[in-house]
């Protein structure tokens, strides 16, 4: 599919392209069975610990250059069990949980079969490029669980880079990477603060909102160009695009032929 005046699309890859969230939640239930199987904790030690992992997942601060990413998050895990059982810290047992939430988490990143689809039909017309947020090593890990090097021409991670989205420095570098102006390029995501904002900040020619859930709070800011229940809901959006362009240039066309000559 080609798109007049749009050349490349950018996807963030958690909970747009992957259901992250939904491998988060398998990952916790297997944790908190191996809690209550191995370990013997009730039900309600085993859910307080994940409860209070999440809780610190949702506030981590990772500086790279201080504390690899393994070793802060098995801090979490050890934090989480000492808040919740008291007594000595047991970084074994919090170094356990970490890896089988972390395994069991890849293990359910997957690329579905349409979703791969819709890239490939994509790929045709467009160049596509995926940027998501976050620390390299984990999203690099994240990449390769759920195989999607082949779909696009260029990867880029914001833990690699010298700011994240929302910063307009990364999409820019994304446009050099693709040899495209930030006027030919469409960034889609689910994020509002990150995806959208940063779209808008680098001056994209348009900005895609996942909102799987559709209920639009009242208060949307940024306001995004489009907003889509589903990523392959893009394609309809991109046509869309498309016939508009196309319209805008007949009206321009018809009144440059109603002038003299």
């Amino acid at each position: 599919m080609g798109v007049h005046g749009v050349k490349a699309v950018f996807f963030d890859l958690d909970n747009t392209l992957v259901d992250t969230a939904a491998a988060g939640r398998r990952a916790i239930e297997e944790v908190i069975r191996a809690l209550q199987t191995k370990h013997r904790y009730s039900e309600g030690e085993a859910r307080l610990v994940c409860d209070k992992v999440q809780a610190k997942l949702l506030k981590e601060c990772h500086d790279p250059a201080k504390m690899c990413i393994t070793d802060l998050r098995i801090s979490h895990w050890e934090e989480a069990i000492q808040e919740t059982t008291g007594g000595e810290a047991n970084r074994n047992l919090a170094a356990e949980c970490y890896f089988l939430w972390k395994t069991t988490r890849l293990q359910h990143l997957t690329l579905a079969e349409d979703t791969r689809g819709m890239l490939t039909e994509l790929r045709k017309g467009l160049r596509l490029l995926l940027l998501t947020n976050g620390d390299k090593q984990t999203q690099r890990e994240k990449i390769e669980a759920c195989a999607c090097q082949p779909y696009f021409d260029a990867i880029v991670v914001g833990g690699e880079q010298k700011e994240e989205k929302p910063a307009p420095s990364i999409f820019h570098y994304c446009c050099d990477l693709l040899g495209v102006q930030p006027a030919e390029c469409v960034m889609v995501g689910d994020s509002l603060d990150t995806d959208i904002q940063g779209g808008l900040n680098a001056g994209l020619k348009a900005t895609v909102w996942l909102n799987k859930a559709m209920t639009t709070p009242v208060d949307t800011s940024p306001v995004p160009h489009y907003i889509i229940s589903s990523v392959l809901d893009l394609p309809a959006v991109l046509q869309k695009m498309e016939h508009k362009i196309n319209s805008k240039l007949g009206t321009d066309h018809t009144a440059g032929s109603n002038e003299a000559h």
